[in-house]
């Protein structure tokens, strides 16, 4: 089973985008981040007529969660419990033997903006969520764009950014506290020294520069017994059939469960 996780950044502008990555990856469950749209606005249609059934969880101009399948994924879980003020962040849907949690996890702002700490009490609501629901504890992938960079190889400038938003010590912690519950980072464990990121800003050619961050994860419960193969796709950072990517590339893993 092919599994991937994407921020689009607005599926609206980046729809005929992504149509060409299915096209061109064949995975068979995709879980979506940032839609910026309602989920009477999500074009269920046209991913339909490519092959693929929604679960959605939008929201007007910003965030929104979504997982694609192959087949009609049923809904589990529709927002976070007890962070409705942070907007639809989180879907978790069952897709045959498949348990798949799509999160949008808030990004912070800085560490002196109220913003952080509020990112880190929902962090520590996610924690408590997967906890209650035992989601480790069958096959099941938690994935999405974090927000945060687990180690200083994720990051392009460690020395420099240490301290800042995405590489705090508290954010870290945050991660660690959601692998102590049974998770593991697919990517790391299948490329343990390998750096390479997932988020390039738009600006000051970041991307042909390689400044970056790997901030979007698959992780996986020890249900998912084996990866045969994952990737950060960054050929779909580029331009495809002249349009303009997401400032995301996907990630996608070949799983067996």
């Amino acid at each position: 089973m092919r599994v991937a996780t994407w921020n689009v950044n607005g599926l609206r502008s980046r729809l005929d985008f992504v149509k060409i990555w299915l096209r061109e990856r064949q995975p068979d469950v995709v879980a979506l981040q940032e839609l910026k749209l309602e989920d009477d606005r999500f074009p269920r249609a046209e991913l339909e007529a490519e092959g693929y059934f929604a679960a959605v969880h939008g929201q007007k101009a910003w965030n929104g969660v979504a997982v694609l399948a192959r087949e009609k994924p049923d809904m589990v879980q529709s927002g976070l419990p007890g962070e409705a003020e942070f907007g639809s962040r989180l879907l978790t849907a069952r897709v045959g033997g498949l348990t798949v949690t799509s999160l949008y996890c808030p990004n912070g702002k800085h560490v002196e903006h109220e913003d952080f700490q509020r990112k880190l009490a929902w962090f520590e609501s996610l924690s408590d969520h997967l906890e209650a629901t035992s989601m480790s504890t069958h096959p099941a992938i938690v994935c999405g764009d974090f927000n945060v960079c687990p180690q200083g190889i994720d990051s392009w400038n460690e020395a420099g950014k240490a301290g800042k938003i995405f590489h705090t010590r508290e954010e870290r912690r945050s991660f660690q506290n959601l692998l102590a519950l049974g998770f593991i980072d697919l990517y790391r464990r299948q490329h343990p020294d390998r750096q390479a990121f997932s988020w390039w800003d738009y600006r000051a050619g970041s991307f042909h520069r390689n400044t970056g961050l790997r901030i979007d994860f698959l992780l996986g419960s020890s249900g998912v017994a084996e990866v045969r193969e994952i990737e950060i796709d960054r050929e779909f950072r580029k331009k495809q059939d002249g349009l303009t990517p997401s400032d995301h590339a996907p990630v996608w893993a070949d799983i067996q469960i």
